[in-house]
């Protein structure tokens, strides 16, 4: 799997690994996963789970796709020179992603505000920098750190704000198994961290919606 070039912000470009590297680990994920089947007890030759190995490896790669992709890259050439001077919010931002300790998912909604500092950003562009973050072996608390801080130094704005709230399969289907914790977390900085009146609005309006069902 390839890496970025700055793997804890995942701002840099990334850096591919080449056609025969990429055929080489999918199947020593193929096999790894095989293996994983026998040792729970289960018969991978059986007919059902024959391509099992080969499906789940598609599927990992695919969830954490994010480890090759960088947010410069998601974010491209949509960031204009406009003079808007009050703060931008894109809501309910769909979040799914994979906890690094038990690599059960997590999912749920981001909500993202920044203020323009002479610039603004293709609204379509701020989910993608979720998928950047949030398509890894993640926590929510550092994830909601990295979308703050990549979007502050790409954007360069006068602030960011970040808050996701998320349910986490490895609480509710093992563990503890409690159905209806839900996890909450935030990220600010600049504006939305020293002025009181920016962040009051901020969090008002991303808790102005209904939230998590």
């Amino acid at each position: 799997m390839s890496s970025d070039t700055s793997v804890e912000n995942g701002v840099s470009a990334t850096t591919a690994s080449s056609p025969a590297t990429e055929t080489m680990q999918a199947l020593e994920l193929d096999e790894l996963i095989r293996q994983m089947i026998s040792h729970l007890g289960e018969d991978p030759d059986r007919d059902g789970l024959l391509r099992t190995p080969e499906r789940v490896a598609k599927s990992m790669r695919w969830l954490t796709r994010g480890y090759n992709q960088s947010v410069r890259e998601a974010i491209g050439e949509a960031v204009f020179e406009e003079k808007h001077e009050s703060m931008v919010l894109v809501r309910d931002i769909e979040v799914y992603s994979l906890c690094e300790h038990h690599m059960l998912p997590f999912f749920g909604k981001a909500h993202i505000a920044y203020y323009p500092n002479g610039r603004i950003v293709g609204l379509s562009k701020l989910p993608r920098v979720v998928d950047v973050f949030a398509r890894r072996l993640q926590i929510q608390e550092r994830m909601t750190d990295q979308i703050a801080d990549a979007l502050m130094e790409v954007l360069q704005p006068m602030g960011v704000g970040v808050v996701v709230e998320a349910y986490h399969l490895c609480m509710m289907m093992r563990g503890v198994e409690k159905q209806n914790s839900k996890t909450v977390t935030s990220a600010l900085r600049g504006i939305f961290r020293d002025d009181a009146k920016t962040r009051d609005e901020f969090l008002r309006l991303a808790h102005g919606g209904r939230g998590l069902d």
